[in-house]
């Protein structure tokens, strides 16, 4: 069973339907207290590579490289494929991200 994986702003109220919860940032989100977030999981070897992080920078116009050199770098950390053999079985994972950009960041990448 593949489980339906959703992305999610750390911001937003954690719900129920949102399953298993994995932050999936390097750093923590500014001003998301732990309790409140109610994470299972803090994954932070899914996350870009802070040098990519930097490059990045959230910023639009370097999306399309970004993402293939996510990619590239997802393809060689055996922190992805741990992390899908350990929860092909889940139903629902909601990958949780601090970006403010909706439409521009890792987690997209990820869940793909």
């Amino acid at each position: 069973m593949t489980p339906v994986i959703n992305i999610k702003r750390a911001y937003e109220k954690p719900l129920k339907k949102d399953g298993y919860r994995v932050l999936v940032d390097r750093l923590w989100p500014r001003g998301v207290e732990k309790e409140k977030a109610a994470l299972n999981e803090w994954a932070k070897d899914l996350a870009p590579s802070v040098p990519l992080r930097k490059w990045f920078g959230h910023d639009p116009a370097l999306w399309d490289e970004f993402q293939k050199k996510y990619k590239a770098e997802l393809k060689h950390n055996k922190a992805v494929e741990d992390f899908i053999e350990r929860y092909k079985d889940k139903k629902v994972i909601t990958l949780i991200y601090g970006a403010k950009d909706t439409e521009h960041n890792h987690a997209i990448v990820l869940q793909q």
